[in-house]
């Protein structure tokens, strides 16, 4: 196996506007270093700071030189998350235009290991540990190569692969990344949050990657897929109840604490779930620890204050407002907010909601966030109290819930603990991916 070129989706917008830092080659006739791309008739017109324009249906600039890069105007990140806002970011490596559902797709092709140095330095800081920096140096680039498998065997059936059961009382979700057609991954946290060399790429974290170069998790002769979230919430959740009905041993429910813990709670059964989000059990990611913390969070992340255990509370006329405007289902007032099933971590899988005209059963784990937050809620793993009934309607409801995120695979918050505590990488790996085995594959 050689080292592959990956294919990144940065954006997509009807304007795009970008700068280019040292050698380029580009289409004929281009030339400049500033360009603005637009869409008329069908084609891309691209105009330098002269006013020369091109126009076709896709366009390519190769660097010439390793340290040419470029700047891109406006890339939004953290979309549609609590965190979301535009910045100028810069990357190495070749930029793809080409026409994509009415829109320009900006694409960057760039080797998978100099890829990782950026994802490295964009999900976390890189004044983390060095054990933490190996561990997701591993867990992304595993994840990558099997999310590439997976696309070529999905192009190879017959059958379109489907993410959405819609009926008149289930609509059943997963988002995955089964959309990105054109390239391999995409640059936000849908994917793994990618901003090139806009963040400052550490000598930390170069010798991460270079440490851990070619290193793979593996189950079963098969690279694994690899999950990541910010914060479990005291226990993991299995992969088949956030996207498809597929078992992954090596990404079933683990204990966040050491020796796996001692509790044997089954948070798929409704009293113990409460319990447990309603207390706030010792593990890894159950920390304060505000120097860990911002080793591992950049400073947006940082304007999440709660990630063990967090409440939000809604109104019924607001409530009812977000469900319907995020849904496009209409409820009426909302009576009651329902758990019908649970995973391992407390998360809820499917969520009843009963209305004053209608009765709707919602899920897999991310639809429900979507469902019940402007943005996103934290996790699915909550509780909810109906407060203030008033003709059989409550007035206000109160969500306590746990973690943030889908909670599957590496808790980055755990990992940074045991990254502080003195874990090797090999050990935080063995812990939240049992019986994968760590091989170096190139």
């Amino acid at each position: 196996m050689n080292q592959p070129q990956i294919q990144v989706g940065i954006m997509a917008e009807p304007v795009l506007r970008f700068e280019l830092k040292g050698d380029y080659q580009g289409p004929a006739g281009s030339g400049g270093t500033r360009y603005k791309a637009t869409i008329h008739r069908g084609e891309i017109v691209l105009s330098n700071q002269w006013g020369i324009m091109l126009r076709g249906r896709e366009f390519v600039f190769k660097p010439t030189q390793d340290s040419a890069s470029f700047l891109l105007k406006s890339v939004t990140i953290g979309i549609d998350f609590h965190w979301e806002q535009k910045q100028d970011l810069e990357f190495r490596g070749s930029l793809k235009l080409l026409i994509d559902g009415g829109k320009i797709q900006l694409i960057n092709q760039l080797p998978l290991e100099e890829y990782l140095r950026s994802v490295i330095s964009s999900e976390m800081s890189a004044s983390s540990s060095p054990e933490l920096l190996k561990a997701h140096a591993v867990i992304s680039r595993s994840w990558l190569m099997a999310q590439i498998e997976k696309s070529k065997k999905l192009e190879s059936q017959p059958k379109s692969y489907e993410t959405n059961i819609d009926t008149d009382s289930e609509r059943i979700r997963w988002y995955d990344r089964e959309d990105h057609r054109l390239f391999d991954v995409c640059a936000d946290d849908h994917c793994q949050r990618y901003q090139g060399i806009s963040r400052i790429i550490s000598d930390k974290a170069n010798a991460a990657i270079d440490a851990t170069s070619g290193q793979f998790l593996v189950s079963d002769d098969q690279i694994c897929d690899a999950r990541f979230s910010k914060c479990c919430g005291g226990i993991s959740e299995n992969f088949e109840n956030v996207w498809e009905p597929v078992h992954h041993p090596y990404l079933s429910k683990v204990v966040d604490a050491e020796n796996g813990g001692t509790t044997c709670v089954d948070l798929r059964q409704e009293d113990e779930a409460e319990r447990w989000i309603r207390s706030s059990p010792q593990a890894f990611c159950n920390t304060n620890n505000r120097q860990v913390l911002e080793q591992i969070l950049p400073d947006f992340d940082q304007k999440t204050k709660d990630f063990y255990r967090w409440q939000v509370s809604y109104s019924q006329s607001r409530l009812a407002w977000l469900i319907h405007q995020r849904t496009g289902i209409d409820f009426g007032h909302i009576i009651r907010l329902e758990a019908v099933s649970r995973g391992h971590s407390g998360r809820i899988i499917k969520l009843k909601i009963t209305g004053s005209k209608q009765c709707r059963t919602i899920g897999k784990e991310l639809e429900i966030r979507r469902a019940l937050s402007q943005t996103h809620l934290y996790s699915s793993a909550f509780v909810i109290d109906h407060r203030d009934i008033q003709d059989g309607i409550p007035q206000q409801f109160v969500l306590t819930g746990a973690g943030w995120g889908h909670g599957v695979g590496l808790c980055q918050i755990g990992a940074a603990m045991m990254g502080e505590q003195g874990y090797s990488y090999q050990q935080i790996l063995a812990h939240y991916f049992r019986g994968a085995e760590l091989k170096t594959l190139y």
